[in-house]
């Protein structure tokens, strides 16, 4: 048994509060493989299981975090040994599993990635289920044929986390990438991140009732749903895709058949959450090799437990940039 620190979420009648709280490893759930947390990161989804908000956590009092990167404390599973450098995200961890915002976790050894050469720890975290859904999306975008000699890509809600690594890795990548966003004064950030054009979010955002529009992007990145994600598929080249992952302006859009039937245009779901283990560890084996970013200091910012609760107003009031990672005292 071992004491450890942990944001602690509890909701009932009366609201809802956060505070740290000192809890035992004795407390978490059954599981293979228990690993001591150095980083996690906060999430939009991380966000709304801290507020209480429905769809994402069923019972508190809870610790969210649906990111985690460690050492391995104790191991009862095959492949995995005591000292092993470890990244664990998505799966049930941070919803209704004990999460990330613990200095212990324990979970199946079937949610457990080994760290790849390439990457530390905390570079795992500073990309986290944001950046691995944004490769996520490169990875589908080039599966169905995508290239640099396409045109330009649209990343929408660039400045949020998934936008962000969007932004790079498509940059990185050599693709002409246009990012869209309504923060003006984020510019320069987003161009530093690679972006060619920095588009303001009006351009997307406004109903237009024409089922096509002119053909401005070959490809898309779609953070934020509703009346944006609908805007960039009229506004996709013949033959164009749009990986679509958010729902940060709404999780509906709505738009004619035409698109895909007179351009044969793509929409691409992704999944980071129930995604097999081996695509997950293929993927971070990308992330450390030839899709590894060399300008993830430009995106992060550090806080420790106690910073939590500020840090989720700010994603959730829409003011967020980059990525925000969580170190862990210990």
């Amino acid at each position: 048994m071992t004491d450890f620190q942990a944001f602690w979420v509890e909701k009932d009648d009366d609201g809802v509060r956060h505070s740290v709280i000192t809890r035992s490893t004795d407390d978490l759930p059954a599981g293979e493989v228990l690993v001591k947390v150095q980083f996690s990161s906060l999430n939009y989804k991380d966000a709304m299981s801290t507020k209480g908000l429905p769809g994402v956590t069923r019972d508190y009092p809870h610790t969210p975090g649906i990111d985690a990167a460690g050492v391995v404390a104790e191991s009862n599973a095959a492949g995995i040994s005591e000292g092993d450098e470890v990244i664990v995200i998505g799966f049930d961890l941070g919803m209704n599993t004990a999460g990330g915002f613990g200095e212990y976790i324990r979970v199946p050894a079937g949610w457990v990635s080994p760290l790849p050469g390439g990457l530390s720890l905390r570079e795992s975290m500073v990309l986290g289920t944001a950046g691995f859904t944004a490769a996520l999306c490169l990875g589908k975008l080039e599966r169905m044929g995508a290239s640099p000699e396409d045109g330009p890509v649209i990343v929408t809600g660039a400045t949020g986390g998934v936008g962000s690594v969007a932004v790079s890795l498509l940059a990185k990548a050599g693709y002409e990438v246009h990012a869209s966003t309504g923060k003006a004064e984020k510019a320069e950030y987003l161009k530093t991140l690679g972006a060619s054009v920095v588009a303001a979010r009006d351009e997307l955002s406004e109903e237009n009732r024409r089922p096509l529009l002119k053909e401005d992007y070959a490809h898309g990145v779609d953070t934020v749903g509703g009346e944006i994600l609908t805007n960039v598929i009229k506004r996709l080249k013949y033959g164009g895709s749009v990986a679509i992952c958010g729902l940060v302006a709404s999780p509906t859009f709505t738009g004619a058949v035409f698109p895909f039937i007179l351009r044969g245009v793509n929409v691409l779901g992704i999944d980071s959450v129930e995604l097999p283990i081996e695509a997950k560890n293929a993927t971070w084996s990308r992330l450390a090799s030839d899709w590894k970013l060399d300008n993830l200091g430009v995106m992060d910012t550090e806080i420790d437990l106690g910073g939590i609760s500020a840090a989720v107003d700010t994603i959730l009031g829409g003011q967020v940039t980059g990525r925000t990672i969580v170190r862990h005292a210990s």
